[in-house]
């Protein structure tokens, strides 16, 4: 048993000093593959850049301008993108369930084949917005314009003047 008394202090003092696995870094640049995981980014201006395949768990873009950014296969569970603007932007392939897209503008939008499954579209504007193939079970369309929308069948274009559902 002698000199097992230094083994705990040194084990802790390096799980003080030593940086956590896997802590997101909330300062590095908009890149493909970015950390933000809980991130606040609010009113950020990333128009035209790349977060393809981000991790962006419980991330906050509110007013965020992220037009035209491709966020294909990002990872998004839980994000918020509040009252962003979104247009054009390309969320295909990416885990967006749970996310709160209320008041966001994704006019002309791909969300094809995106997770979509209890997210939040309270007064989104979807129009033209691509959602073939999306899973949107749960999803909260109240008061949300998808007049153009392709929806989730691929097939069928919503009318105009639709508000909160395919018609």
């Amino acid at each position: 048993m002698k000199g097992f008394g230094l083994i705990i202090p040194v084990i802790f003092v390096a799980m003080i000093v030593a940086p956590s696995v896997g802590a997101a870094d909330c300062t590095e640049p908009p890149a493909a593959g970015v950390d933000w995981g809980r991130c606040y980014l609010d009113g950020r201006d990333l128009v035209g850049q790349s977060l393809a395949g981000a991790h962006l768990n419980d991330a906050s873009f509110e007013r965020a301008d992220l037009t035209k950014v491709a966020m294909g296969h990002a990872n998004g569970f839980h994000a918020k993108f509040i009252s962003a603007h979104m247009a054009g932007t390309t969320l295909d392939d990416g885990n967006f369930a749970e996310a709160d897209f209320t008041k966001a503008d994704l006019t002309g939008a791909s969300l094809r084949n995106a997770d979509l499954r209890r997210a939040h579209f309270f007064k989104a504007i979807l129009r033209g917005a691509n959602l073939s193939g999306a899973r949107t079970l749960g999803a909260d369309l109240t008061a949300a314009e998808l007049s153009g929308a392709t929806w989730t069948d691929g097939k069928r274009v919503c009318a105009e003047g639709s508000i909160g559902q395919c018609n």
